[in-house]
């Protein structure tokens, strides 16, 4: 099998092994959300539950970038994929949330902790020219299965309706054990070319170590501001301001998962035309301000449809973001530079998650939503200034022009 044809090969492994994920932590979302919100838990602990998920990802993602390439990127793969299945288990099977959320369960489709950093690398081999599309595709695919996953998760609220002894929605949470099982099985295909395996304790950043330092410190600030925000508080908000039903919510980030698809192949159809940083800045600029306006909203149906028209440029951002990365370091630098960003965005978004508890209890329920939206602003203006004249090296910026088609995955 030639190089390009091996390459095909694998992005297509690793957009199902995404699908997979992503359907389940979509189904995770809208459960766990809803459980949550009729659990009887104060403001804070549910804030504190949404800050034990994300805990979980900073911890694997700071061992995964000190040891990913030595122990092996199919043999990291497979283990996490072994432990979100675990962790599945636990959560679904135990009789407390605290004691389940210790693995690498996931808050959000398309962001899953250390396994992302590994999939960043494994794809950092594409041709420059259809990097962004490559990326762009991955995430489409994220949103698109976590779409389906989150309309799934309503499914046992509605069900139940008619079959009252249905098991309560922590028992369907061995959603995520099958995914994983399945994304396992799927790891078996993969080629060893993607196997960067290396008797060093952490990967190299020599030349790119003061660029990525800094880039690291601005994503955290954009993934502190998100952890106010993440899909399970949504849920929530929505059912403790509105009284919105699970049901209508998995509608709702289906609708959203549907266009923030849609917007990630458009984004990368934009980097190609028009760069990586402006693609990142000028799409994310006003969907900030369209989630200032959510909790303004008087009623559910204007708070949907301004989460829903959100949806179509919020994360237009995420795979110029990851291309960009990609395209800044030298290619033996990427595991180390994507492992490094994304362990920083990691870290924070506890806090801000935490955060959000805090803020709803001592100021309004609504009161996170405002202060994500004028952090992620604050982050986009610091990014453009700082970064807006460091060019890409030659060989790896964005293709223009006629960039060939990225293969079909998903």
């Amino acid at each position: 099998m030639d190089p390009t044809t091996r390459l095909e090969h694998d992005l297509r492994i690793i957009f199902a092994i995404q699908s997979l994920r992503a359907f389940g932590y979509g189904f995770a979302s809208v459960v766990l959300g809803a459980a949550l919100a009729d659990g009887g838990l104060s403001d804070g602990q549910v804030g504190l539950v949404f800050a034990a998920i994300l805990a979980g990802n900073a911890l694997v993602s700071i061992a995964i970038g000190l040891t990913g390439d030595r122990l092996g990127r199919r043999r990291a793969y497979v283990l996490l994929l072994c432990v979100m299945s675990a962790a599945g288990v636990a959560y679904a099977l135990s009789d407390s949330v605290v004691v389940a959320l210790t693995g690498t369960l996931s808050t959000d489709a398309n962001e899953s902790g250390p396994l992302t950093s590994l999939e960043q690398a494994m794809m950092g081999g594409a041709a420059p020219e259809i990097r962004a599309r490559v990326f762009g595709r991955y995430n489409a695919v994220a949103y698109l299965a976590g779409a389906v996953g989150a309309l799934a998760g309503g499914g046992p609220a509605l069900i139940r309706e008619r079959i009252p002894n249905l098991p309560t929605d922590q028992r369907w949470l061995l959603v995520l054990a099958v995914a994983g099982i399945a994304s396992v099985a799927l790891t078996r295909r993969l080629s060893p070319a993607i196997d960067a395996r290396t008797e060093r304790s952490t990967a190299p950043l020599r030349r790119s170590r003061s660029e990525v330092s800094r880039l690291a410190m601005l994503f955290g600030l954009d993934a502190f501001a998100g952890g106010f925000v993440v899909s399970t508080f949504v849920v929530f908000w929505f059912g403790r301001r509105f009284g919105a039903s699970a049901e209508l919510m998995g509608l709702v980030l289906f609708g959203s998962g549907l266009l923030q698809a849609l917007s990630s192949i458009a984004s990368g159809r934009l980097a190609s035309r028009f760069g990586l940083l402006p693609t990142m800045v000028f799409t994310h600029l006003p969907s900030n301000v369209l989630l200032i306006l959510i909790p303004a909203m008087p009623t559910l149906g204007a708070a949907s449809a301004m989460l829903l028209l959100r949806s179509t440029l919020s994360q237009m951002d995420v795979p110029a973001r990851q291309a960009y990365v990609t395209a800044l370091v030298d290619p033996e630098e990427r595991t180390a530079a994507a492992a490094f960003t994304n362990t920083a965005r990691y870290l924070v978004r506890p806090f801000g998650a935490a955060g959000a508890g805090v803020l709803m209890q001592a100021v309004a329920v609504g009161a996170p939503f405002v202060v994500a939206g004028v952090l992620k602003s604050v982050y986009d203006v610091l990014l453009f200034a700082r970064f807006r004249r460091v060019p890409l090296p030659e060989e790896h910026a964005s293709g223009r022009g006629n960039p060939a088609e990225p293969p079909e995955g998903g």
